[in-house]
């Protein structure tokens, strides 16, 4: 039985109006498609809270959010497309843990950072995303450092360049990358890096 002259639907602040007759079949579709659109979380919105993982995605281990996770999951899955050993996925966790506890970090100093997906605004030269590379230090651009491969991939770029990164020590491999101003931190991670790394590999 056809419904009256006009049926509406809100959801979200998301409105469906039909303005003739509808066979009521037709209507319980169009408002099922509507509360699929107007689901939170899934508009790429970096302030609102990730959806709950898939089957396909890793659940948070040792203490991370399932952002950090997904971050994690994304420099170990960089590091096996380049064919790269265990150790050095762990020296990347390492480093991104100490860095930004795994948080794909903007910059409020970088405007273009902003635009991209990120987990959290700070400001700190011109560092930007999960390993706080800076693109006036010759990274890379900020777009390719606000990708969490992208910037995987450009640390293990440096990392295989260190001469015997494979046999010195996981801090002092990441920090003869990084650099930093506090080399003994990146240690610290370690027993927590290779935790993350065993659930994902």
């Amino acid at each position: 039985m056809p419904l009256a002259a006009t049926v509406l639907a809100t959801l979200g602040g998301a409105a469906l109006t039909f303005g003739r007759p509808v066979d009521q079949a037709v209507a319980r579709a169009a408002v099922r498609e509507l509360l699929i659109v107007a689901q939170p979380g899934l508009a790429g919105d970096p302030g609102v809270a990730s959806p709950s993982p898939s089957p396909t995605r890793r659940r948070p281990v040792a203490g991370l959010s399932q952002a950090a996770m997904d971050n994690a999951v994304a420099i170990v899955e960089t590091g096996k497309r380049m064919n790269l050993p265990r150790r050095a996925y762990v020296i990347a966790i390492m480093t991104a843990l100490q860095e930004t506890m795994l948080r794909n970090l903007a910059n409020a100093t970088v405007p273009a950072s902003l635009n991209h997906r990120h987990q959290g605004v700070e400001r700190n030269y011109d560092s930007v995303g999960l390993f706080q590379q800076r693109p006036s230090q010759g990274w890379g651009t900020v777009a390719q450092l606000m990708d969490p491969a992208t910037a995987s991939r450009l640390f293990y770029n440096r990392l295989v360049k260190v001469d015997g990164w494979q046999s010195m020590s996981p801090g002092a491999a990441a920090q003869a990358v990084q650099r930093s101003a506090f080399p003994d931190e990146y240690a610290k991670h370690q027993r927590k890096a290779e935790q993350i790394v065993n659930a994902i590999v």
